[in-house]
C-alpha cells in the first residue's frame, strides 16, 4: 500500500501541495502587517492584515478608508472603519508596509 505522499507524487499533486504550503507560509508571514488595498471603486483601505479566505476576501483591523480624490496631491482626512472586510473581487492591488521602512508610513512590495 502506498503512502499519501507517494500517491500525491505519482498523481502530480506533490507540486500543488508544496505550492500551497509556500503560499500559506507567505500569508502567515503577512499577518498583523500594515497593508494598503486599492479597490475597484477608487477607494483605498489601510489597516492590519488579519485573515483571508479561499475567495480572496480580506479582513483588515484598525482600518482607515481614503476616498479617491480628483487632486492627486490631497489625500484628505481618512475615515476610521475599525474592522473591515474587502470582497476579493473588488481588490485591485495590495501593498504591504516595507519592513525596511520601520517607523515610517512607507509602503513597498506590491502583491
Amino acid at each position: 500500500m502506498k503512502s499519501n505522499v507517494e500517491e500525491d507524487q505519482l498523481c502530480g499533486r506533490g507540486e500543488l501541495s508544496s505550492y500551497s504550503s509556500r503560499a500559506r507560509q507567505k500569508l502567515e508571514s503577512l499577518l498583523n502587517k500594515n497593508m494598503r488595498i486599492r479597490m475597484t471603486d477608487g477607494r483605498t483601505l489601510v489597516g492590519l492584515f488579519l485573515c483571508t479566505d479561499r475567495d480572496c476576501n480580506v479582513i483588515l483591523g484598525s482600518a482607515q478608508e481614503f476616498l479617491k480624490s480628483s487632486d492627486s496631491f490631497s489625500q484628505g482626512e481618512p475615515r476610521v472603519l475599525g474592522l473591515a472586510m474587502i470582497p476579493g473581487h473588488h481588490v485591485v492591488s495590495i501593498e504591504v508596509e516595507s519592513d525596511s521602512l520601520v517607523g515610517t508610513q512607507g509602503f513597498g512590495s506590491s502583491h
